[in-house]
């Protein structure tokens, strides 16, 4: 059994696939949860969900790549629960091209939604901890972040500058016994994979040693581990879920 001593946690990106999971599975261990996503309907979806399986949570909609609306609903989360514990940067967005075809929007887009976001809810949520004495950040990158992968330039970038910011943080917040981690994951089956052709599908398993992709749940129960009590003299570490792909 993990142990969480009255915690509450921020998921960002929480309205579906791992994020989605995150929450719930952290909800399931008692933690308290606010649901953050740019979606009202989706990160409401969630927290009503964990609400009525008897849980704790609450939604908020943020636009999390927008500097003042992630310092605004920061400040109102934090006054309203008082103390946020755990911090789950998971929210990211594709735009997939070639990099000679990609044009700034497609760059700017992912790099602010995907990077930018975790530095700005870190500063804002993860400081605090700091003064606490306990805290946990856990930020989902990816195995492209890793080893690349061709036509995901600004995808590639931005999950690698989160292990970065990950090892960067740690050092940082490590006499503060608050703890820093990456989970990588590869390809995991959720709404960016299920537009993915049967056949693209296919030839990615033959990648993958266990010829399979992951699910949500597999990032979540890391991500509860992480988060929890017994993973207090981990920091600074990336986490691949990914069936052995990049090993």
């Amino acid at each position: 059994m993990l142990t969480f001593n009255n915690r509450t946690a921020l998921v960002t990106g929480a309205g579906r696939g791992i994020g989605r999971a995150i929450a719930e599975t952290l909800a399931k261990n008692g933690v308290s949860l606010l649901c953050v996503s740019k979606n009202p309907a989706s990160c409401g979806a969630v927290a009503d969900a964990i609400n009525a399986a008897g849980g704790r949570a609450v939604a908020k909609a943020v636009d999390v790549a927008d500097p003042a609306a992630v310092k605004q609903a920061a400040a109102e989360l934090l006054s309203q629960a008082g103390k946020i514990d755990i911090l789950v940067n998971n929210a990211g967005i594709t735009r997939d091209g070639l990099i000679g075809r990609m044009d700034d929007a497609d760059w700017n887009d992912v790099i602010r939604t995907n990077l930018t976001s975790a530095f700005l809810w870190t500063r804002e949520i993860a400081w605090p901890m700091c003064r606490n004495r306990w805290g946990r950040v856990i930020n989902i990158t990816s195995v492209t972040g890793l080893v690349g992968n061709a036509g995901q330039a600004n995808y590639a970038a931005a999950k690698a500058g989160m292990i970065g910011l990950t090892k960067a943080t740690a050092k940082e917040f490590a006499r503060r016994n608050v703890t820093v981690n990456a989970i990588a994951p590869g390809f995991i089956g959720t709404d960016m994979t299920a537009v993915l052709s049967d056949d693209v599908k296919q030839a990615a398993t033959q990648f993958i040693p266990m010829r399979r992709f992951g699910t949500p749940e597999d990032i979540a129960a890391a991500a509860a581990f992480l988060a929890s009590e017994q993973a207090a003299y981990i920091t600074g570490q990336v986490l691949a879920i990914d069936g052995g792909m990049a090993m």
